[in-house]
């Protein structure tokens, strides 16, 4: 068992070595890794040559948001306290999209780059928090503007992906036009934030389905962007209160010819892709899950029939789908979760591999009706029973989870009270083991942590493991850290306290700190 399970923790890692690798190459130029904590402790510029590049939505394609940082041992969590030498770093929000970082170039500084409701992208210095450029996109939409939806200003809500062979950050802003709302998708210079030639590319003006036709006053982008294969993923939903004749919509822009935009979308009104984590990878196929369809906008009745609600998709980087029944999962209960607005595609799916298992590579999803999914990426299933389900909360399931390997088992933490939680626990975070058996089976490993509207992220010190951290901010905007086998307690905030922290908003590990982008400022925590 030992040894099954030390295998889970590197194919993890090795995993999300392909994926990267397979989406977009890390080309950090940053200095060793530092063997000793103390190196930490020196000064703002021997923190952040240890710091690896975090260039998309949890770190990873697969979506994981697993950080390996050997500076952040559980002793040193325990001591963390915010840097006072990361100062100044204000934003001009809501911030709901998470924050990257990107390793120096020619001398330059490491980045910490953010990009807010306000449609303002900001780069500081990762040592200083100085604003190295700022960039308006343009005027952020009202919500009078808009037929419905709890976002004032709407502006950019997915978190950006960077490119790290070209530098380049791409996102979706919500633009105003005199009085129209416009989805475009920017391509920026990560050093200047300049335009990229041939970029912006104006959603309304480009993308159709047949007689489907994207419009952007109905579409709400909060899905995390996703880049495989050259091209730039974009996927869209609908406004809180499922106003309109929107679609689930996956946007695809290739980087070298962004006006051949390649596009999907749901058969049926709705079917929105709104998790937070938007698009998962597994460096040769894009996975990800739909909402609830409707026959009639705003009718909130199922369709007679299946059309692409309340699925787990996967789908090459040409966006065609095939219609086989490995390439699509729905639960056979489809019509009741449309009826009750019980989202498959509340949260992103994860893709993992979890080694003695049959099959090994799994790609999990959560449900709002409280489900765990687990599904074999090489056959989804069609319609019917995945390879295993279970109840694991008693709440609904919305945002970004994380999973990752130690040497006591493979996990997927999530924001939600758990069900069937070990006997004496509770708490905003609830733990499950994925079992390396035929099939694989689930269990709830540990229920802890704050209450949260958050979602979480982890850091090992190793390719094994150690050292394993849930990291998640509560609702008292504290950051706090858990033990990944246990969920004890291991850093409860202490007295720093942050602004206000939007929800689904995740922290970043890089270089021995952790970044967290609040409402009005861009936090870094260090031993």
């Amino acid at each position: 068992m030992r040894s099954h399970i030390t295998a889970a923790a590197s194919a993890l890692l090795a995993l999300q070595s392909a994926c990267t690798s397979n989406s977009h190459a890390r080309r950090d130029a940053g200095g060793s890794m530092p063997t000793s904590e103390g190196a930490t402790k020196s000064s703002s510029s021997a923190r952040t040559s240890s710091a690896t590049s975090v260039l998309e939505h949890h770190d990873h394609p697969s979506r994981d948001g697993v950080y390996v940082d050997p500076q952040l041992t559980k002793d040193a969590a325990a001591r963390l306290h915010i840097d006072t030498s990361f100062g100044g770093a204000s934003l001009r929000g809501p911030t709901y999209a998470q924050p990257l970082y990107l390793v120096s170039k020619a001398g330059k500084p490491d980045l910490v780059i953010a990009a807010t409701e306000q449609d303002v992208v900001d780069a500081f210095d990762a040592g200083t928090g100085k604003v190295i450029w700022e960039r308006t996109l343009g005027n952020p939409v009202p919500r009078s503007q808009l037929p419905c939806g709890n976002i004032d200003p709407l502006g950019v809500t997915g978190t950006p992906i960077i490119d790290s062979d070209t530098r380049t950050l791409f996102l979706d802003a919500m633009v105003l036009q005199g009085s129209a709302p416009h989805h475009q998708v920017f391509s920026l210079d990560a050093d200047t934030g300049a335009d990229r030639s041939g970029w912006p590319v104006d959603l309304n003006d480009t993308v159709s389905v047949g007689a489907t036709k994207f419009d952007s006053r109905v579409q709400n982008q909060r899905g995390a962007l996703a880049l495989l294969a050259g091209t730039v993923f974009v996927p869209f939903g609908g406004h809180f209160g499922d106003c309109g004749a929107y679609h689930g919509f996956v946007i695809g822009i290739p980087v070298e010819a962004p006006s051949k935009v390649r596009v999907w979308a749901t058969r049926a009104i709705a079917g929105g892709i709104w998790a937070p984590g938007g698009i998962a990878s597994d460096g040769a196929s894009l996975y990800f899950a739909t909402g609830n369809t409707e026959s009639e906008p705003n009718d909130f009745s199922a369709p007679t029939t299946w059309q692409d609600g309340n699925a787990l998709f996967r789908l090459s980087p040409d966006l065609k789908f095939d219609g086989k029944s490995t390439s699509y999962f729905v639960p056979s209960d489809w019509p009741e979760l449309d009826d009750s607005d019980r989202d498959l595609g509340g949260s992103n799916p994860i893709v993992l591999d979890v080694p003695g298992a049959t099959p090994p590579h799994l790609v999990i999803a959560l449900g709002k009706d409280g489900k765990a999914y687990v599904s074999d990426r090489e056959n989804l299933g069609g319609a019917g029973a995945p390879l295993a389900s279970a109840t694991v909360s008693s709440s609904v399931i919305i945002n970004a989870p994380a999973a990752y390997s130690t040497q006591n088992g493979s996990y997927v933490v999530f924001k939600g009270p758990g069900k069937g939680c070990p006997k004496g626990q509770q708490g905003g975070l609830t733990a499950i083991r994925i079992s390396a058996t035929d099939p694989p089976a689930l269990a709830v490993a540990w229920c802890a942590g704050p209450a949260t509207l958050a979602s979480p992220a982890v850091s090992v010190t190793d390719d094994k493991g150690s050292n394993a951290i849930v990291w998640i901010v509560g609702n008292d905007n504290k950051l706090h850290a858990l033990d990944g086998d246990s969920g004890v307690s291991v850093f409860d905030g202490g007295a720093s306290a942050m602004s206000s922290v939007q929800k689904f908003q995740t922290p970043i590990i890089t270089g021995g700190r952790v970044f967290v982008a609040a409402n009005d400022r861009l936090y870094a925590f260090a031993p």
